[in-house]
């Protein structure tokens, strides 16, 4: 592997601001490098901090972020463009042999087999949720390897192939407005969530909106996601006008999952600008740790990031509202677009906590707790990847550019009614 001239980790905290991001970047890299599934190659649920788990779980939505990690090493020069493509093209194979459902992907695979594992008892097929952040992960390596190639062309083949499968509109029941989290064979929609109000599936509606098959009116993203403007907030918090969503803005990572590829720079529709949403919401989360309500040891300035992660009795989420006195570095340091100095300094803050509790083989632990003196033992897809992908966001630009380049993207941003800087100006050059 190229990896070469490894730095240290865990870096110190009073390096420069780029050499703490890159690291912090590469050691959350290698969860998806190093520790990926051995035979698929595709991420694993989660990990520990010093070895493997034994099993086989591989999760659908924490694989979208290791094709986005697995770019980022690229340009970033830790892993080679050939690497990077004989990585890939043992994913594809392994999404190929996946049980799919209406080409819907589930939460859990085995990745020996890519036979489903379920969620939950009611769970047992199709998540579109899943399925979305997957394909956001997909098509971002489709925009990136734009090459006349043999190779390149059929990754591109491929994910067209796994992208066209997708029957985004199986997942409205009967003739209701909405898109459904789940459908499973077995038991039909008896997991009963439909996927409304402001959360982490933005890129869900407009994924099913680009899809050149399958795809959904309008209507059913007016009407279902937005509910008419019902997910309108307006009201303040710690001072701070929140545009949308539930009280305090809930868990952080609203800001950050669809936003590894969705660009809320200068992003609107008829019910918000999204980068006032997701700076005001980030905001105040900060605010939150600020004011300290609940008295919590170590909250401040320097340390803050209430999100979903690990906790000291399973996993959690965590929010303003719902405050475990638990901090996951994955908030702060995914929330860097939109808060840069604050979360410096809360990376600062947590390099200075003790480094055999804090850091491990891939960075950072998944959540800690000052006022227990509990820190996690594991790592999570779903944080680790959101590390990457957020910072080099901020770094670059570079995955907002490759996912806003994909034409059927821009069409479906149009069809729903945004704006955006990307749908005026031509296509940028594709990254090489």
């Amino acid at each position: 592997m190229y990896l070469r001239s490894e730095p240290r980790y865990p870096p110190a905290a009073e390096d420069g601001d780029d050499i703490l991001l890159d690291q912090v970047q590469r050691a959350s890299f290698r969860y998806f490098w190093e520790g990926s599934h051995p035979e698929s190659g595709l991420a694993r649920d989660r990990s520990g901090r010093t070895a493997d788990p034994r099993n086989d779980l591989v999760a659908i939505g924490g694989s979208g972020f290791a094709f986005i990690a697995i770019l980022v090493a690229v340009e970033r020069r830790w892993i080679t463009r050939d690497e990077a493509k004989a990585r890939i093209g043992k994913m594809l194979s392994a999404l190929e042999r996946t049980k799919r459902y209406n080409g819907v992907f589930p939460h859990f695979i085995n990745g020996t087999d890519g036979s489903t594992v379920p969620f939950t008892k009611l769970d047992d097929g199709g998540d579109l949720v899943e399925t979305s952040l997957l394909f956001q992960g997909l098509i971002c390596v489709r925009q990136y390897f734009a090459s006349n190639d043999r190779g390149e062309a059929s990754i591109r083949d491929r994910i067209n192939r796994l992208w066209h499968a997708v029957q985004w509109n199986s997942h409205i029941k009967n003739t209701e407005k909405v898109l459904y989290w789940h459908h499973s064979p077995k038991f039909g929609w008896a997991r009963n969530v439909p996927i409304h109000g402001w959360n982490e599936a933005l890129v869900t509606y407009v994924l099913a909106a680009a899809s050149p098959s399958y795809g959904i009116d309008a209507e059913i993203y007016h009407e279902g996601f937005a509910a008419n403007g019902a997910f309108i907030n307006g009201r303040s918090y710690y001072g701070v006008k929140l545009p949308l969503g539930p009280d305090y803005g809930g868990p952080l990572f609203f800001a950050h999952y669809s936003f590894c590829g969705i660009d809320p720079r200068g992003l609107a529709d008829r019910y918000a600008d999204y980068w006032q949403q997701n700076c005001s919401h980030a905001r105040i989360n900060y605010l939150h740790s600020l004011h300290n309500p609940h008295g919590y040891t170590g909250y401040g300035s320097d340390c803050w990031g209430l999100t979903s992660s690990h906790g000291p009795r399973g996993y959690v989420v965590s929010s303003p509202g719902l405050d475990f006195g638990l901090i996951a570095p994955t908030a702060a340091l995914s929330s860097l677009p939109y808060l840069p100095e604050e979360s410096m300094r809360a990376l600062r803050r947590f390099l200075a906590l003790p480094h055999g509790k804090i850091t491990g083989r891939f960075g950072l632990v998944d959540a800690f707790s000052l006022t227990s003196n509990w820190f996690a033992r594991t790592y999570l897809a779903i944080d680790q990847g959101p590390v990457v992908a957020m910072i080099e966001n901020h770094r670059s630009g570079l995955l907002w550019k490759l996912f806003m380049s994909a034409p059927e993207i821009r069409d479906a941003l149009r069809k729903l009614g945004f704006t955006s800087p990307h749908l005026t100006r031509e296509t940028e050059p594709n990254s090489r």
